[in-house]
C-alpha cells in the first residue's frame, strides 16, 4: 500500500484496534494465477487472524502452496470537500483509515480445534445481545456436519502497515473544519471519520 509518511500508522496496538473495530474484511492472493478475494469475518488472536470459508469455495486450496496472502480492513472513511478549507487552490480527497495484514495461511484440520475457533468466533459476535446465541447449545451433529462444510484457517501476521489519511497534510485550522463538517454529517461512517480525527488531535 502506497503511504506518505505523514499518513502512516505504525503502533501495532492501535493497527489492532482498527481489525478488531472493523473485522469483517477482505481476503486476497492469488487462485489458478489470477486475483482473487473472499469477503469474511476475521477473529484476532493475539497476533493471528483467525477465519473461516465454505469448502466450496476455490480460494483455500490455493494455501497449500504456502504463498503470502493479504487481508484487508477498512476504518472509518468520508469524501472531504475543498469548500472546507481556507485556501483557494485546493481539490476534493478522501479521508480513510486502512489496515494490511500480511502472512502465510494455516489450514486448521483437527475437527475439536475447528470446533473451537467457531465458538470463540460466535462469541465475540454475540457478546453485544442481551440474548447471546451459543454454539454449545447447538445440536452437536448439526453443528459438525455445517463444520464439515467449511475450512476453518489461521494466518498468523507476519508484516502489518496502517495508513490513517486524516487531513494530516493541512494546517491545524483546515483540519478543524474538516471535523466540524464531518461531524455534522448525516453519514455516520463521516460522524465516526469525525471523531477519530477528533481523538488524534
Amino acid at each position: 500500500m502506497y503511504i506518505p509518511g505523514h499518513f502512516a500508522e505504525d503502533d501495532r496496538a492501535t493497527l489492532y484496534d482498527v481489525i478488531r473495530r472493523n473485522s469483517f474484511g477482505i481476503l486476497t492472493s492469488q487462485v489458478d494465477g489470477r486475483p482473487f478475494a473472499t469477503h469474511l469475518p476475521f477473529l484476532l488472536d493475539g497476533d493471528t487472524l483467525v477465519a473461516h470459508m465454505a469448502r466450496a469455495n476455490p480460494h483455500w486450496r490455493g494455501f497449500a502452496g504456502g504463498g503470502e496472502v493479504l487481508c484487508v480492513f477498512s476504518g472509518p472513511h468520508a469524501y472531504v470537500s475543498p469548500s472546507w478549507y481556507a485556501a483557494e487552490n485546493a481539490v476534493p480527497t478522501w479521508n480513510y483509515v486502512a489496515v494490511h495484514a500480511y502472512g502465510t495461511p494455516e489450514i486448521v484440520d483437527d475437527a475439536g480445534s475447528a470446533y473451537g475457533d467457531q465458538q470463540r468466533l460466535v462469541d465475540e459476535f454475540e457478546s453485544g445481545f442481551a440474548n447471546p446465541w451459543a454454539l454449545q447449545d447447538r445440536d452437536r451433529g448439526y453443528i459438525d456436519g455445517m463444520i464439515r462444510a467449511i475450512v476453518n484457517f489461521r494466518i498468523p501476521i507476519a508484516r502489518i502497515e496502517g495508513k490513517f489519511k486524516l487531513s494530516q497534510n493541512r494546517d491545524a485550522a483546515d483540519r478543524a473544519r474538516v471535523i466540524d463538517a464531518l461531524a455534522t454529517a448525516d453519514d455516520p461512517a463521516a460522524r465516526d471519520t469525525a471523531a477519530l480525527m477528533r481523538s488524534r488531535e
